[in-house]
């Protein structure tokens, strides 16, 4: 069997995985989370009819993307998307929220498989990363060249690929709701070069940290999928302050509880090792609230993060260092209080009443979750 197709296999065992979404998630994520996930299954489908035809190896790229968009994901981005939508007088069965919602989950693939090639990361949702599986399909074939290089030039195009799938379906959704889609997506990449910019240099402050975070992840996950959903509904320019009042600090409890899972979170309900952020000495307010408070022994163990070379032993001693200096701890706070915030915004916010009770239920589970 050659490696291609026993990735195929991987990908039909992850798809029959994923008939529904995990159990754990709320069902006010699973109100859209079943039509995104029929849809995104639909658009990389047609995109392999139409390229198959003319070259069978274009059917590699469209599966990878096809595997990691089905293999599990928590859609969060689409449920802010369509409950914001919803809330201001949108219809419940509209598919125009539906292909925004496939969009923004295409958007986040295209993010996690370049952020896999720039962090060296081999595992994503359980399977090897894209860049390792072209890696080692590389190897079993016997072409010539560097595996390595060949993979991480394969995801990045299999990542552009996503992108331009994403930005297909956000095309004749309207003029406002392409502008704020185009915001989100200079977000994103604005927020992943001051994340790697922030690794290069070795530490920042908190502020920086949070600054970092914000762009990384907490807008593009909450903030502007809620914009995105008031655009649809043609009311943005109304509900734009509501919404950010509740999205800007649920956005930061998000990536804060982000940080302390991949320091201390379950690889089992990761899908991912857990301790790479340690490994690559990523710059989180987590990271940043230690070093204000350790001296000392505990500021030399700190030194460690973004040491390569970091073995079990050392992330273990990291982290019970994180735990003891009190940083886990006012993170853990911090989550709480932004949270709390988010939730009375929620409540304050000119939307329908099932909205505003779908928006408080999913701020706790992004306070709370595991994975």
């Amino acid at each position: 069997m050659t490696a291609w197709s026993g990735s195929m296999e991987g990908e039909r065992a992850a798809e029959r995985a994923d008939r529904a979404d995990p159990p754990d998630l709320p069902g006010e994520v699973e109100v859209i989370g079943a039509p995104v996930r029929e849809r995104l299954a639909a658009v990389v489908d047609q995109a392999i009819a139409e390229w198959v035809p003319i070259d069978p190896e274009l059917e590699r790229p469209l599966a990878s993307i096809r595997r990691l968009v089905l293999s599990g994901g928590k859609r969060l981005r689409p449920a802010f998307c369509y409950w914001a939508f919803v809330g201001a007088g949108g219809r419940p069965d509209d598919p125009v929220v539906v292909d925004a919602g496939a969009a923004l989950e295409l958007l986040h693939a295209f993010a996690l498989i370049h952020d896999d090639v720039m962090d060296e990361s081999v595992r994503r949702r359980g399977a090897p990363t894209v860049h390792v599986e072209y890696a080692a399909i590389h190897r079993a074939e016997g072409w010539v060249g560097d595996p390595g290089r060949f993979g991480e030039g394969v995801a990045i195009l299999v990542g552009d690929l996503a992108h331009v799938l994403a930005n297909e379906l956000v095309v004749g959704l309207g003029e406002r709701a392409a502008r704020m889609w185009n915001q989100l997506a200079i977000e994103v990449n604005i927020g992943q070069y001051l994340d790697v910019v922030g690794t290069a240099r070795g530490s920042v402050d908190l502020p920086t940290a949070r600054r970092i975070s914000r762009y990384k992840s907490g807008k593009y996950t909450i903030e502007r999928p809620l914009h995105l959903g008031a655009a649809l509904a043609g009311l943005l320019d109304e509900l734009a302050g509501p919404l950010s009042a509740y999205g800007e600090p649920l956005g930061e409890a998000f990536q804060l509880r982000d940080d302390l899972l991949g320091v201390f979170g379950d690889p089992a309900r990761m899908g991912k090792p857990v301790g790479e952020d340690l490994l690559e000495g990523k710059p989180t307010p987590l990271l940043a609230v230690a070093r204000q408070r350790c001296t000392g022994d505990e500021a030399a163990l700190l030194e460690r993060v973004g040491d390569p070379m970091l073995d079990e032993n050392g992330i273990a001693a990291l982290q019970a260092l994180l735990e003891s200096c009190g940083a886990r701890r006012e993170i853990e706070r911090s989550i709480t209080a932004l949270t709390d915030q988010a939730i009375d915004a929620a409540r304050r916010a000119p939307l329908r009443d099932e909205a505003r009770a779908a928006l408080v239920a999913l701020a706790g589970y992004v306070a709370t979750r595991d994975r």
